[in-house]
């Protein structure tokens, strides 16, 4: 009797399904590729065909000029070589999926980057019972258990507000997260012209024309600081601490990622305000999922592999490690 999952294959570089002749998230170019969504780490060009959601192609587009695509919408299922396979939203960014594959009667999940907290500018996670789980771990230790989001975003505003001669320059992924938090600071009030670096311009208009309301956005290149006062300005991490941000007015620097739980982080980037927005689970989000989920097996890919096996191993729940590469954390 053959082995569950023996029909899919782990390799450094993505995982083979074999009876598809094709590739989840490969980090080389190959023939045939499902991507799970729009981050560098995950999609990458060159590929001879790519299966995946309308708003990841665009994003692709958008990287990597046009690609040669296959769109799939979430629910559709398509079927490459011997296996059924479906997208399902992952709650990552725009367009995120995790890839459902089903073969002589196993189904087996791809989670990609996910997340289960709310976020007004893409899908929510959509659990999908299944035999084998193959689940990312960035944040899998117990010490990583992110806050409610609208309380960071009160810390954000709040220093904003009682600072009227600085502006808060916030570090935010181009994919992703910086969108994310232009929303977030719009559910909680925020409606002020918020002014951006001019590398997040081309992904911002991607969500803008994707149907994601932004809001008033300008450029900050160009604005004098007496119009920056008062504001807040968003720019890619790198930027926080280079000379474009030194003609901003006093600025107070922050930055959002999961990451901003270790202080060393935050003090190695001169970080003022840490903002504790993940787009990624937490442990407790990642272990409920496995629970919720109850899968036969779990897989685990890049991140810290080592203590959310050995929780699947307390639970009963037989688990594996991957050791992918070419994943990291820098989308967070």
């Amino acid at each position: 009797m053959a082995r569950l999952g023996s029909w899919i294959e782990p390799f450094p570089e993505g995982i083979y399904i074999k009876p598809a002749d094709a590739w989840v998230d490969p980090s080389q170019p190959k023939e045939r590729a499902l991507v799970t969504h729009g981050h560098a780490d995950h999609a990458r060009g060159g590929h001879g065909r790519v299966w995946a959601t309308p708003e990841t192609l665009a994003i692709m587009d958008c990287r990597y000029g046009p690609q040669p695509a296959a769109p799939v919408a979430y629910g559709e299922v398509v079927r490459i070589g011997e296996v059924d396979f479906s997208f399902v939203p992952a709650g990552h960014v725009l367009g995120s999926a995790q890839i459902v594959m089903e073969h002589k009667g196993e189904r087996i999940v791809v989670s990609g980057d996910y997340k289960r907290r709310a976020d007004p500018t893409c899908l929510p996670f959509e659990p999908v019972p299944c035999d084998i789980f193959i689940t990312e771990a960035t944040f899998g230790l117990p010490v990583f258990r992110h806050p409610e989001t609208a309380s960071e975003i009160d810390r954000l505003l709040l220093r904003l507000h009682e600072n009227p001669e600085r502006c808060v320059l916030v570090g935010a992924y181009a994919l992703g997260k910086a969108q994310r938090l232009i929303v977030e600071m719009r559910c909680r009030g925020h409606h002020d012209p918020i002014y951006i670096h001019g590398a997040l311009q081309r992904l911002c208009d991607l969500y803008v024309e994707q149907g994601v309301d932004l809001g008033d956005l300008r450029p900050a290149t160009g604005a004098s600081k007496e119009e920056l006062k008062g504001k807040i300005v968003m720019a890619p991490p790198g930027c926080l601490n280079d000379r474009w941000s030194r003609r901003l007015p006093d600025p107070i620097t922050a930055m959002a990622s999961g990451w901003m739980r270790i202080r060393q982080r935050a003090r190695q980037r001169n970080v003022e305000l840490p903002l504790i927005v993940s787009d990624h689970a937490d442990w407790d989000e990642l272990t409920q999922t496995i629970r919720e989920l109850a899968p036969r097996e779990v897989w685990i890919t890049h991140g810290r592999e080592d203590a959310l096996k050995q929780w699947c191993t307390l639970h009963q729940i037989k688990a594996r490690e991957l050791n992918l590469v070419g994943y990291e954390d820098e989308d967070d």
